[in-house]
């Protein structure tokens, strides 16, 4: 199959139109798969720990008999370390540091003003459990636990608990580790919308968490927008997607690398070039078409190139900030020499690299900062996972009697105006 993204030009007369229906993604929900997602929840809620396992027999590819063993033990934990590589140990050390450094200076303080006898401010607290979903099945995400787990206990998270489809140690030792070193105090071996159920709801042997977060399949995906009022979520993750700003100083070859690292995620994922130069396009296609037969994923790297990739053609800097404060991206790559220039204009992006040296893989596992990101044009009222997102704040307010009469008037005229006599009499009572 031939690569074929989509070319459009600033200058074409339907370009925003054309622009706009590649972005779009088919939102249409499956009834059948909510349905089930639905049947799994109520099941969960209603039978507990007797349905936990049986969904587990049936979705997980583990085979257990006990509630008890579906945490792993601290033997199955050393024998995880013992499945791992002397690099492989090196690297996720060496990971968590970044990753923790940078979280730290996210962390928020409580706080108080005085002013005249009275007191305002916030109280800032943790949040005392949550659960981590990491996905498992064919692949091991070690790098899922380290983003989710990581600002959680920074924030001061009491209790941690991670849910993963672990079929068996040796295909999940990196995952296990992972979680070992962050400091994630129970591992269940389970996986989709039953994993997320027990996680939400509780049941005999699992812990109702207070806010539930990583990614997962559509199982997943639709089971958190299920039980969200019940339980915090992070969010509701679309497919991947980077844009690249490239000039003719930039390397075709890596830029076609840096493409294929999200492309290769998802059939729907989103690789997006933006120059103003022609030739540096038609110099990265050539690479594309170069590079990829060499790729493991190159049919899933290709779908996604014909389904959803583009090539843009812009005229000015300004029409490139335009461009990407509309797409507000998941990953914006600013390759170009004039970065600096053009970091000015962005106002939408979930994740910014810039330069040449600075791929979005990177990112993905171990500059430090998090690789939870606003997808599918979220990136306009949302940010990156944060400690900040297990953090509560609770606001401070002790009045003074003198400021107490001075707001008793305000309060009551506002009571007044809004039919509420309860509350204009409590403000009254307190002017004396």
């Amino acid at each position: 199959m031939k690569i074929n993204p989509l070319r459009v030009d600033t200058s074409d007369k339907y370009f925003e139109k054309k622009i706009l229906k590649r972005i779009r993604i088919n939102n249409n929900i499956n009834k059948k798969v909510q349905n089930n997602v639905d049947a799994i929840i109520s099941d969960i809620r209603k039978n507990g720990d007797n349905s936990l396992v049986r969904f587990i027999r049936k979705f997980d590819n583990y085979n257990i008999k006990n509630i008890k063993k579906i945490a792993i033990t601290s033997n199955e934990i050393k024998k995880a370390y013992e499945c791992i590589d002397k690099l492989q140990l090196t690297s996720l050390k060496q990971s968590i540091k970044r990753i923790r450094d940078f979280s730290k200076k996210q962390k928020a303080s409580s706080w108080m003003s005085k002013k005249d006898g009275s007191i305002l401010g916030e109280k800032v607290t943790p949040i005392e459990t949550v659960g981590i979903y990491v996905p498992g099945g064919k692949a091991s995400y070690p790098s899922t636990v380290l983003m989710n787990t990581i600002p959680a206990k920074i924030a001061g998270v009491k209790n941690i608990i991670m849910a993963c489809p672990i079929s068996n140690i040796e295909d999940h030792a990196l995952v296990i580790v992972a979680a070992d070193l962050c400091g994630v105090d129970t591992i269940l071996r389970m996986g989709g919308a039953h994993a997320i159920a027990a996680l939400a709801y509780g049941t005999k042997s699992i812990s109702k968490v207070d806010k539930i977060v990583g990614p997962g399949n559509i199982y997943v995906t639709l089971a958190k927008k299920a039980v969200f009022g019940d339980v915090g979520i992070d969010n509701i993750a679309g497919p991947s997607e980077v844009v690249i700003i490239a000039d003719s100083s930039n390397n075709p070859d890596w830029i076609a690398m840096d493409l294929f690292s999200q492309a290769e995620h998802d059939e729907l994922a989103q690789p997006i070039l933006i120059s103003s130069s022609m030739k540096l396009i038609n110099d990265v296609h050539n690479s594309i078409e170069k590079l990829l037969p060499s790729m493991l994923r190159k049919n899933i790297i290709t779908k996604s190139f014909n389904t959803r990739g583009m090539y843009i053609k812009t005229k000015s800097i300004k029409e490139i900030g335009i461009i990407v404060n509309n797409i507000a991206p998941e990953h914006l790559e600013i390759m170009s020499k004039n970065y600096k220039d053009l970091l000015k204009l962005i106002t939408n992006a979930g994740a910014i690299f810039l330069g040449e040296y600075t791929p979005e893989v990177f990112g993905d596992y171990c500059a430090g900062p998090n690789h939870v990101l606003p997808t599918s044009g979220s990136a306009r009222f949302a940010s990156p996972l944060g400690v900040y997102d297990f953090q509560k704040r609770s606001s401070l307010i002790s009045l003074s009697k003198k400021t107490a009469i001075e707001l008793s008037k305000i309060s009551i005229s506002m009571a007044l105006s809004e039919g509420l006599q309860g509350h204009a009499l409590s403000a009254k009572y307190r002017d004396k």
